[in-house]
C-alpha cells in the first residue's frame, strides 16, 4: 500500500511561485511513475505533469515553461516548482503515483493524495 502526502498550497500573487511536494510511503515499484494533477471548481480533472522513476518528463501544454517536475528518489518524494503563476493556475493540486506510465496519464492512477489547495489571486 502507498500513501501520498501534499504540501506547499496556498495564496500567491500572479506572477509568484510555488513549490509543491508529495512524500510517499510504502512500495517504490508502486512509485515507478508519479505525476501530479488538478482540478478547478467546475473543471476536469486534468494532468498537470509526470515523471518516471528515471527522470523522463510530461507536461500539459498550459504549464510548459512555468511548472518543473522533479523527484528525489532516495526520498520517495515528487516535487512541482510553480512559476509565473496565473489565476487559471487555481485549483486542488493531487499528486498521484503508479508502477504503469499510461496509467498516471490517463488518470487512472491506483495512489492518490489528499490534495492541496492552490490559489493565485491579487
Amino acid at each position: 500500500q502507498v500513501q501520498l502526502v501534499e504540501s506547499g498550497g496556498g495564496l500567491v500573487q500572479p506572477g509568484g511561485s510555488l513549490r509543491l511536494s508529495c512524500e510517499a510511503s510504502g512500495s517504490l515499484f508502486s512509485t515507478n511513475v508519479m505525476g501530479w494533477y488538478r482540478q478547478a471548481p467546475g473543471k476536469q480533472r486534468e494532468l498537470v505533469a509526470a515523471i518516471i522513476r528515471g527522470g523522463s518528463t510530461n507536461y500539459a501544454d498550459s504549464v510548459k515553461g512555468r511548472f518543473a517536475i522533479s523527484r528525489d528518489n532516495a526520498k520517495n518524494t515528487v516535487y512541482l516548482q510553480m512559476n509565473s503563476l496565473k489565476p487559471e493556475d487555481t485549483a486542488v493540486y493531487y499528486c498521484a503515483a503508479d508502477p504503469i506510465y499510461y496509467r498516471i496519464t490517463t488518470g487512472q492512477a491506483n495512489y492518490w493524495g489528499q490534495g492541496t489547495q492552490v490559489t493565485v489571486s491579487s
